[in-house]
């Protein structure tokens, strides 16, 4: 007989073992708070925001509809036996809402008889209950209640601020009802200004995006060198970064004010210009200032990341590229290039994001104004200037379409690209 061989390797186990399925449960168990907090503060916006765009409502119908009271003493209480009012002005302030079960509970000073109290109205010791029924829009009355003043009062009067009535009520509130619209997102696209706002949104954050890279990888291609107060003069490069965004945009429009801007000044006495530029005011100056801002300011992020890359290439590539008579260039491009295409990709897509959600450079330089006019600051302008909360809503719905259509495009080529 012949002999046999036999495999004696081990072989890998099949399946997964309870072992690690109890480890898998008990991480799931650790993680899921974590899970869950982000979950909840990124999710619950999102979906409020979803929400908040298909409903007809303005920034006012945010806060539900509640009965007001304001109580006032008539008559000035000077000696016992003084007759004076108890006035309660009530109102519903909504003019398109009714208020439905509306009561009234107050507790009344200490040393006054009351000698009435109005229909639906009740009086246990000092404390007073009203039951107003149902308010229409609109609803204004007075209720009053005829007290008698008594030592005690005058002993030590009390004013009626001291003890704030108390109303409650039951109202509709649009923002919570089944009434869905889409006259958002038509008035919205229907703009004639929508086309034109998108076209700023996009040129600004593009070439934002690619300028703050290019100045970025320039700043580093220059500090990538080892000489003395390399420290120094890498710190400041990271001035526009960390410096606070009040100061440095207060800064520029003084810098770059037609009649008293630096700016204007010293190109007047070089002669490149005859009359003093509004470069914040004017189309399309505007726009391409508040660009070269937005590549100021953030520039120093990718250089950063830049240069931190360009560290870590070995330098034998370069040595043996001399060496075969390669110039600067070749070198930058077929050996540098190559391999910060990854950080690259990464700074595009972060910067992009960030610089297509920016609204606070661009209202604090112009207001929006003179052509810069972004659909962030469109989302402000509607939500808040027009009080239009579900179109300014839609219009951030509109941003996160954009970007999400950005983003699966990105990590469909572009990533799939640089291996990322």
């Amino acid at each position: 007989m012949s002999e046999q061989s036999y495999n004696t390797q081990p072989q890998p186990p099949k399946g997964v073992g309870p072992l690690q399925r109890r480890e898998t449960r008990l991480a799931w168990g650790l993680l899921s708070p974590t899970l869950i907090s982000v979950a909840l503060v990124v999710l619950l916006p999102l979906l409020a925001i979803f929400w908040i765009s298909v409903k007809p409502i303005q920034l006012s119908d945010l806060r539900a509809v509640e009965p007001n009271v304001y109580e006032r003493f008539r008559g000035k209480a000077k000696a016992v036996g003084d007759d004076i009012l108890i006035e309660y002005r009530l109102t519903n302030r909504s003019k398109e809402k009714p208020i439905t079960e509306v009561t009234l509970k107050d507790v009344l000073p200490e040393g006054l008889a009351v000698q009435s109290v109005p229909e639906n109205c009740t009086l246990s010791g000092r404390e007073i209950n009203c039951d107003l029924g149902d308010w229409e829009p609109g609803y204004k009355k007075r209720l009053q209640i005829p007290v008698v003043v008594e030592a005690a009062y005058l002993a030590n009067p009390v004013g009626m601020r001291d003890y704030p009535a108390e109303m409650t009520g039951v109202s509709s509130s649009d923002l919570f009802n089944a009434n869905f619209t889409t006259e958002n997102f038509a008035k919205v696209f229907d703009s004639d200004e929508f086309g034109e706002v998108l076209w700023v949104t996009i040129f600004y954050t593009v070439f934002g995006t690619v300028g703050a890279l290019v100045v970025g990888m320039m700043a580093a291609l220059l500090l990538n060198k080892t000489f003395k107060g390399q420290g120094i003069i890498r710190g400041l490069m990271l001035f526009p970064y960390v410096a606070p965004v009040i100061a440095v945009a207060f800064t520029w429009v003084t810098l770059f004010d037609p009649f008293s801007g630096s700016a204007n000044a010293l190109l007047i006495q070089m002669g490149a210009i005859e009359s003093p530029i509004n470069f914040f005011g004017e189309k399309p100056l505007a726009l391409i200032s508040v660009t070269v801002f937005e590549i100021w300011r953030y520039f120093p992020l990718s250089f950063l990341f830049i240069l931190a890359r360009m560290q870590s290439i070995d330098a034998d590539m370069y040595e043996a590229a001399r060496m075969d008579g390669a110039s600067p260039f070749q070198q930058f491009w077929y050996l540098s290039i190559p391999q910060l295409l990854g950080i690259l990709s990464v700074l595009f897509l972060l910067r992009f994001i960030w610089t297509f959600n920016k609204f606070d450079d661009i209202f604090l330089l112009t207001g929006g104004n003179a052509g810069t006019r972004t659909l962030t600051v469109n989302v402000y302008e509607q939500a808040f200037a027009l009080s239009n909360i579900g179109a300014g809503a839609a219009v951030a719905v509109v941003i996160f379409a954009c970007l999400l259509i950005f983003s699966f495009l990105f990590f469909r080529y572009v990533s799939r690209e640089e291996g990322l």
